[in-house]
């Protein structure tokens, strides 16, 4: 089985890391390094059923089905990942305090066979862009009241 594992130490609180992690309007802000997905129907509640909705390309339709699993505020989000045509995997962010600020653990663990090996290699490499530029933008942009500050160039999309 293949898995992918990335640990992050970002100068934030961990309740400001979970806030843009979870706030669906933050969401497509820190993904769009990624394949921009945007959250359809999100919530942090615990048998919430949820899009990822992207961009369509080539062979993939853009469009991922979720089902959060386990929440534990400001600690765990856990959620299914399911890729149609393909196999259900889960997602796990695990945030907890370090030094000045929060570790964040990013766990995609379920993959399976040769395409597993392939989809790890490339979702990882998407997923490291998208919390080292994506998400340490929004943490660098959000007020400790949980807004983007006057000013930032980041743009929520409605």
């Amino acid at each position: 089985m293949s898995a992918i594992h990335i640990v992050r130490d970002y100068p934030h609180t961990p309740a400001k890391v979970w806030r843009a992690i979870t706030d669906p309007q933050l969401i497509p802000l820190w993904t769009a390094t990624g394949a921009g997905a945007r959250p359809e129907g999100f919530t942090a509640t615990v048998g919430a059923r949820f899009r990822f909705i992207a961009k369509p390309k080539p062979g993939w339709s853009g469009i991922v089905d979720c089902v959060v699993l386990e929440v534990d505020e400001p600690r765990l989000l856990r959620y299914s990942w399911a890729d149609p045509g393909g196999e259900t995997t889960e997602v796990a962010y695990r945030i907890e305090p370090h030094d000045a600020g929060a570790r964040f653990t990013y766990d995609h663990t379920g993959f399976t066979g040769a395409g597993g090996v392939l989809m790890t290699q490339v979702l990882g490499h998407v997923r490291r862009k998208m919390l080292r530029v994506g998400l340490s933008a929004v943490l660098n942009d959000l007020g400790e009241d949980g807004r983007l500050r006057p000013g930032s160039t980041l743009k929520p999309k409605s």
